[in-house]
């Protein structure tokens, strides 16, 4: 490496190092969904695959619902997301369902329906910024699509909360429902965390109604790729781990860095 490059990279690690970003985690699902496994199974109601457009009034015993809103957010992920994102977001909104519902709690079914349709629209080259990590990206494109559609502005606050926390399940999960519903689903999806609670035969039918397209390796593509294309918005988040991982002299600052970047003289 020149010199040239050298400066040029340490340029870059130092500018990073001046801007501050809150720390995303994923990790296990909290006390809210642990005691899901107690309740009676959910009944099981067999979906055909999905076709554009269209979806089944019910998979895995769970109503999907079928407002005027929820239907514009179908046809708008479908429009905009690939199959991968859109089947990894139906699950999220079945996956959260099933275990709240078994649990018996009450929250608006629309809303969440429509956060976990549109929760991954920051994943979408269309709605990057240069800067935004993704779920800001995600939660502010979401909120243009319900504001355009004059959802009144405390809903599409709820939205924009749901979307942009639910990487982070420590503070999702102590949420409202309709907020800790896509922490919990996205990772049930993402990572498996406590899919276990869930029957054999619904999880059986989400996969079959909405299989997972090759999501394992979309998803590291596509982490990847942020990395690659903004890797200042992956700071202290858990996406920074799978750059280093993969790419080489990935410039991304650890916590350690940041912390003994500071300027003060101890």
């Amino acid at each position: 490496m020149t010199d040239e490059n050298k400066s040029a990279k340490k340029f870059a690690r130092r500018t990073m190092l001046q801007h501050g970003a809150g720390i995303a985690a994923v990790g296990a699902i909290s006390a809210l969904a642990t005691t899901a496994s107690t309740a009676p199974a959910a009944a099981r109601t067999t979906g055909a695959k999905s076709t554009p457009g269209t979806l089944p009034s019910t998979v895995a015993g769970v109503r999907i619902p079928d407002s005027g809103l929820a239907r514009e957010a179908v046809t708008y992920a479908q429009k905009v997301c690939s199959a991968t994102i859109f089947n990894h977001s139906l699950r999220t909104y079945l996956f959260g369902a099933l275990i709240f519902d078994r649990r018996g709690v009450t929250y608006d079914r629309e809303l969440v329906f429509v956060a976990a349709v549109l929760h991954d629209l920051g994943l979408v080259e269309a709605f990057r910024t240069p800067t935004e990590r993704f779920e800001v990206d995600g939660a502010d494109a979401a909120r243009r699509f319900l504001t355009e559609r004059h959802v009144p502005a405390e809903r599409a606050e709820l939205v924009w909360d749901a979307i942009a926390l639910h990487t982070n399940v420590g503070i999702a999960t102590r949420k409202r429902p309709e907020i800790a519903m896509i922490s919990v689903g996205s990772g049930m999806d993402f990572a498996g965390n406590d899919l276990e609670q869930l029957p054999s035969d619904a999880l059986e039918d989400v996969l079959t109604t909405f299989p997972r397209e090759g999501f394992k390796k979309n998803a590291i593509d596509t982490i990847l790729s942020l990395c690659r294309t903004k890797p200042m918005a992956e700071l202290m988040h858990p996406f920074a781990e799978v750059g280093r991982r993969h790419i080489p002299d990935f410039s991304v600052p650890t916590v350690e860095d940041l912390v003994l970047a500071a300027p003060f003289t101890e």
